[in-house]
């Protein structure tokens, strides 16, 4: 590895992709609000992989990007010198639904991979709130909604993985067959890695049909407790559900739980009759059957805001919500939450105008709340004020931390890809 001139790093990325596809960064392109000296868009595996050992020939220390619509997540970056842009590396390369698998570029917008899917009756369960979020993104950064309840999380759903790694040699897992076991599953790896191991170039998911028929069963009630039981009902019964989501306005206010059911037309309909009679028995509020989701569903409650992730056993549901709650309210904060308590995984928003260090303040109630119930809080994105003071990952076991400070320095061994923006740091 050396360290080059300008003109000299220009001049290799240009000779190596093309000089259309290398340009100099612009203020819309920084990271965590560091900013970058260049900018290159590939559109293929191979032109990645050019990339690659190009910026590893000169030391460059390269972020990927997709679309970048969960650019801002995770902590800033230590430094970047290069942004890998793979946005136009997109596309669905092929669809074998007859074997209900699907292989496609990192860059293909998560929704064209529906519609595709969808022509054949079949889906991709891995519900994204973010309407320009691509392949990679997703896989990079672990997000799923409401369908992991029933489908399993990104990592279940993936059965192959493309990936370049910094040096520019590109490797492959897994295949395109549903039961595949030979060699490690590096897509669980590289998984919710954040970028940090190597480049997602491409993915190979598997499918499942579509139900013929949905129906939704919604409860408001008034108290964290009554909430934690609606859940403890529908996870328990033999409705089956697909999905069980909670939304929360406020701080304080009706908390909603609804559930998801699907299956045969006519059956499904009866067997959420059931479930709402159920629910009323158990809460004392008869159960509301819709026919359509409703239209927080699956949404996350943050935009501009302090996002986070809480995660506890979904029995200790309600006992995180009343001390996200009393949290809160002890510092005046209007909270909002969402997410999928039949996992035990709740998002909250903290409006972007609290103070940065009444942020962090809270931020630690909330993640010692989860804590009690040997949960979790993971800060996904904050304003820069509230990064200066916040760690967005919260605190790890030790044994963990040196685990994956061992499997950085295995995978990226002069630490160039994305330094510093995932968990303690890691560089």
């Amino acid at each position: 590895m050396t360290t080059s001139t300008g003109d000299a790093v220009r001049g290799a990325l240009t000779g190596a992709i093309g000089s259309e596809r290398v340009r100099d960064a612009e203020e819309g392109d920084t990271v965590g609000g560091v900013r970058p000296r260049w900018v290159a868009s590939v559109a293929t595996t191979e032109q990645a992989a050019s990339a690659m050992s190009a910026a590893a020939e000169h030391g460059l220390r390269v972020v990927p990007r997709g679309s970048g619509s969960k650019i801002d997540w995770g902590a800033p970056p230590e430094a970047v010198d290069l942004v890998l842009d793979l946005s136009q590396a997109g596309g669905v390369l092929e669809h074998a639904a007859g074997d209900l698998v699907l292989h496609a570029r990192a860059g293909t917008p998560l929704d064209e991979v529906r519609r595709v899917a969808a022509d054949a009756g079949q889906q991709l369960s891995i519900d994204q709130p973010l309407p320009t979020a691509t392949v990679g993104g997703v896989i990079a950064t672990g997000t799923t909604g409401p369908g992991r309840h029933l489908y399993g999380a990104v990592r279940d759903l993936l059965i192959g993985i493309t990936v370049v790694r910094p040096d520019g040699v590109v490797t492959i897992s897994g295949g395109k067959v549903v039961k595949n076991v030979a060699g490690y599953d590096l897509g669980k790896l590289y998984t919710g890695s954040h970028g940090t191991l190597g480049v997602i170039t491409e993915a190979i998911f598997r499918l499942h049909p579509v139900a013929e028929q949905h129906r939704w069963i919604s409860v408001t009630l008034d108290e964290p407790a009554a909430a934690g039981e609606a859940v403890r009902v529908v996870r328990s019964s033999q409705a089956m559900p697909t999905a069980v989501e909670l939304e929360r306005a406020g701080t304080t206010g009706p908390i909603t739980v609804c559930a998801q059911i699907e299956g045969r037309p006519g059956a499904t309909h009866q067997r959420a009759l059931e479930l709402s009679e159920v629910l009323g028995s158990a809460v004392g509020v008869t159960g509301e059957v819709l026919d359509t989701a409703p239209e927080w569903w699956g949404e996350y409650p943050f935009d501009g805001d302090t996002g986070l992730r809480l995660g506890v056993e979904p029995s200790a549901v309600a006992a995180l919500l009343t001390g996200a709650q009393q949290a809160a309210q002890r510092r005046g904060v209007t909270l909002r939450t969402r997410g999928s308590v039949g996992l035990g995984l709740v998002h909250a928003a903290i409006p972007e105008e609290v103070p940065p260090a009444t942020v962090a303040e809270l931020v630690g109630e909330l993640r010692a709340a989860a804590a009690e119930h040997h949960g979790y809080g993971v800060v996904l994105r904050a304003p820069r004020a509230v990064l200066a003071s916040v760690d967005p990952w919260g605190p790890i076991p030790a044994g963990v931390l040196t685990l994956m400070r061992r499997t950085k320095d295995q995978f990226d061994p002069e630490h160039r890809l994305s330094p510093g923006r995932f968990v303690g740091g890691i560089r």
